[in-house]
């Protein structure tokens, strides 16, 4: 019996191809812990598994909320007094401090210094010194940990925002969300694993949604965008005469649909579309009582100063962002574009301050009336610093070589501040933390060494710390 060349090629090459599709399905089941038959994530699944081996060692933070002040805070009205700024406001900024700096819009400029408009004072029992334009944080002093040593590489703000998030300038990098919630999964199985949320004030930039993307990661670990007002994602409802039996019913069918799919592609991200199916049908029920604040005590509504739950201001997103790390939910980030102050320093920085001390505050202060601040890391800080010369007269420009941060809570020693800028606040000079070391630092928290941290990309290991020597902060932990 003759046999067609063609049928016996297209027969080999069709045993190839389910051969590979279905070992393949097999391997990638493995790797994304996803059902080896058709690859359907069941309900009973947790959705955010850590990766084997993870925490390295015990940790002490097991969540954490990122208070991100994008645009770039004055750290000279902020929490680094420097007496003899003031003492020569008006006059020309020493050439000493600046030939042959980087210096954004100033380059070429005449220089004279700007003296903080804002007073300083020592606030409780352990003396912190914070400026009156916080006065609720000033409050807590004895919880925070000011790093008054922080340098970037980056000036201008989308790039400095990337690096502060995911290491490096280079697109399609992970931040540090993604990376947290990629090793060590999160406690939540109706919710996203990494949450952002942003609000707006005087001075506002564009913040980039890269920002918080899964880059080379499965798209899975990306952080979800929720809306300050009204429903936090859109369509989270059911149309008109679908039941919830009916939904779940269309979402079997597709993951089953989907589940083929694997055993045919090598693609994680066809595992991504499963879980995010099941994420979306699971937030249907868990959404409602998410944003239903009608629990929340009027005392706790003072508490953060909010005037209308869900009203898109920062403190009501302080207040969601409890809500959320109470129900498992490993990454918070919000972000309050308001901190760009070229002009009207003054009255504009003066407006940030007032939207944003309160909120940070009573967020601190209400994880530790839960008994969640103990293993909640609380992370307060822009994307770089303020120039101690003025532009424009009344401003500051962006500045790379000294700005500050603050942290509380998961293991971090309170009450302390750690590191040192010159006399006029210009360059970082005593324990000088770049942002390598800080996500070391924040890594170490969660047990993690940052060393070991790792994924495969084109060859390389890549790591959240890079290729350039990171360090802990081994000083500022409990």
């Amino acid at each position: 019996m003759k046999t067609d060349p063609q049928s016996i090629d297209r027969a080999r090459r069709t045993f190839l191809s389910q051969s590979f599709a279905g070992i393949g399905a097999f391997a990638l089941a493995s790797l994304m812990d996803a059902p080896a038959q058709g690859g359907v994530r069941t309900t009973n699944e947790h959705p955010w598994k850590a990766l084997p081996g993870l925490p390295h060692f015990p940790p002490k933070a097991k969540r954490i909320v990122h208070l991100c002040m994008a645009g770039g805070p004055s750290h000279l009205e902020s929490f680094d007094p420097k007496p003899e700024l003031v003492r020569i406001n008006g006059q020309p900024f020493p050439d000493s401090f600046t030939q042959g700096e980087q210096l954004a819009q100033l380059q070429n400029a005449k220089l004279n210094a700007l003296g903080s408009f804002s007073k300083f004072r020592k606030w409780g029992k352990s003396g912190l010194e914070i400026s009156e334009s916080f006065p609720h944080l000033g409050s807590i002093a004895d919880e925070l940990c000011v790093i008054r040593s922080m340098t970037t590489e980056q000036i201008n703000h989308d790039t400095a925002h990337a690096f502060m998030n995911t290491g490096s300038i280079i697109k399609g990098r992970p931040c540090m969300g993604s990376w947290v919630l990629y090793g060590l999964g999160a406690e939540t199985d109706n919710l996203p694993g990494y949450i952002v949320m942003t609000s707006q004030g005087p001075g506002a930039q564009p913040v980039s949604a890269r920002q918080w993307s899964a880059g080379v990661l499965p798209s899975k670990f990306q952080g979800v965008a929720f809306q300050g007002r009204g429903l936090p994602v859109h369509y989270i409802g059911n149309p008109a005469g679908v039941c919830q039996s009916t939904q779940r019913q269309v979402v079997d069918e597709i993951q089953r649909l989907n589940g083929m799919l694997t055993q045919r592609h090598i693609d994680p991200e066809i595992e991504t579309r499963i879980a995010q199916y099941e994420m979306a049908f699971q937030m249907q029920t868990a959404t409602p009582d998410l944003i239903n604040m009608a629990d929340e005590s009027q005392e706790t509504l003072d508490l953060y100063g909010i005037k209308t739950p869900g009203d898109g201001s920062f403190a009501s997103n302080c207040l969601m962002a409890r809500r959320l790390l109470e129900r498992g939910v490993r990454f918070v980030q919000l972000y309050h574009r308001g901190w760009d102050h070229h002009r009207n320093l003054k009255k504009d920085f003066a407006k940030s301050a007032m939207d944003c001390d309160q909120p940070s505050a009573a967020l601190v202060k209400d994880l530790k009336k839960r008994g969640l601040l103990e293993d909640t890391l609380v992370l307060w800080g822009g994307e770089f610093g303020r120039t101690p010369m003025a532009q424009g007269g009344d401003g500051r420009d962006h500045h790379i070589n000294a700005f500050s941060v603050w942290m509380a809570g998961g293991g971090i020693k309170p009450g302390m501040a750690y590191g040192a800028t010159d006399e006029l606040g210009y360059r970082s000079v005593e324990d000088v933390v770049t942002v390598h070391d800080l996500h070391a630092t924040l890594l170490h928290l969660f047990g993690v060494n940052h060393e070991k941290f790792t994924t495969k990309f084109q060859g390389l290991d890549l790591k959240l710390t890079g290729v350039e020597p990171a360090h802990v902060v081994e000083k500022i932990l409990a």
